[in-house]
């Protein structure tokens, strides 16, 4: 179930670097387009929400999970075909909708397979070590997807990119169907529309405030970043485990998230002002371990936020903030900045914002509401 996650992850990140080259290479996309484009798979990932809980309901769950990601490959078998359209360039409505109809697919399947599957399948002793190892595979994806894309489109070309990623998709559906989920009855009550494993009504506040800071991250990916970018982002993130085993093991319950805030503070000051080679390796870096102990601290406060049979529902809010944040980030960064250092700039007063507002007030707002 975790390698199907990281697969799923992979298939989308790796069109993170890529698809805007080719949107404004090959088919001539203005900036504000190519944001438009990237952010309104964020705007998809909420689409079918609702429907979530019905359907898990009322369907066999690892269908309704498999059905969804191969929804998903057949609109990146579209965008594979529009690609090979010769002499003709494309609509932008063609690829807004092909765009939000792949943020929803996905979002339905990464609902269903955190907020159900991982979870049924695992002891109730051990959902919460389940729901940590599935969120860092799909983490690590965020380096390697994009990593794999960048080479792929350098040397073979955009097609190849298309190919991989429908075969990664392809992939994890394959190995939820390797996996028993046990049979349970049909509820025939369920309700057509419902917040039941798609949003914690209670944890807006933590969302609105882990969406600040996953939209500055989102900001910093769409710099048009190489494939050397994101393998140090995989060394912070390797770092990020092992500061947690040794470092944050036994420290104050605000240090992890307060630690990587700053620290992302101070990747952004560096490319914001010291444009030397080294930055490259280290600002990356400082990026994949900040984005590694925030995340995983979010998620189990997430979790403990959540009330008696509401672990599915945290997970879904947890993907929901991530997810729709960094789309919501790469979007602006494309749509509103033509320049590096003013997107920067904007990208750390969303972190100031999301460190104030977590250690002046979200903290202990937590430490109220929270019912674990």
């Amino acid at each position: 179930m975790s390698t199907a996650s990281f697969l799923l992850s992979a298939a989308i990140y790796m069109l993170i670097p890529v698809l805007p080259i080719w949107l404004i290479e090959t088919e001539h996309f203005n900036m504000l387009q190519v944001g438009v484009a990237m952010g309104i798979y964020g705007v998809g990932l909420f689409l079918f929400g609702t429907f979530c809980n019905f359907l898990v309901q009322r369907f066999r769950r690892n269908r309704v999970c498999i059905i969804s990601i191969f929804l998903m490959t057949a609109c990146m078998a579209a965008l594979y075909y529009i690609h090979g359209m010769t002499n003709q360039y494309v609509e932008v409505r063609v690829i807004l909708l092909q765009r939000l109809l792949l943020g929803a697919t996905f979002g339905l399947a990464q609902m269903v397979l955190s907020s159900t599957l991982i979870i049924d399948a695992s002891e109730s002793f051990r959902r919460t070590e389940a729901n940590h190892s599935s969120a860092w595979f799909s983490r690590m994806a965020l380096s390697i997807g994009p990593m794999a894309g960048i080479v792929l489109f350098n040397y073979v070309g955009f097609d190849a990119v298309l190919l991989a990623s429908m075969i990664c998709a392809l992939a994890a559906a394959a190995l939820i169907m390797a996996v028993i989920i046990p049979f349970r009855t049909p509820d025939e009550t369920a309700r057509l529309f419902s917040c039941d494993r798609f949003f914690l009504s209670q944890g807006w506040v933590l969302m609105l405030n882990f969406m600040l800071f996953s939209c500055a991250v989102g900001m910093v990916l769409s710099l048009g970043l190489s494939d050397r970018f994101y393998g140090m982002m995989m060394t912070g993130f390797l770092l990020a485990l092992l500061a947690q085993r040794f470092v944050f093991r036994n420290a104050e319950l605000k240090s992890e998230i307060v630690s990587g805030l700053i620290l992302l503070l101070a990747a952004l000051l560096m490319i914001y002002t010291r444009p030397l080679p080294v930055v490259w390796y280290l600002a990356p870096t400082l990026l994949g371990f900040s984005i590694g102990v925030v995340c995983s601290r979010f998620l189990l406060f997430f979790i403990k936020l959540s009330r008696h049979c509401q672990r599915g529902t945290s997970q879904s809010t947890y993907m929901l903030g991530w997810e729709s944040g960094l789309a919501f980030g790469i979007g602006i960064g494309y749509a509103c900045f033509e320049e590096c250092n003013p997107m920067i700039f904007v990208a750390g007063l969303l972190t100031v914002a999301a460190l104030a507002m977590y250690n002046y007030y979200t903290h202990d707002w937590f430490l109220t509401h929270k019912n674990r």
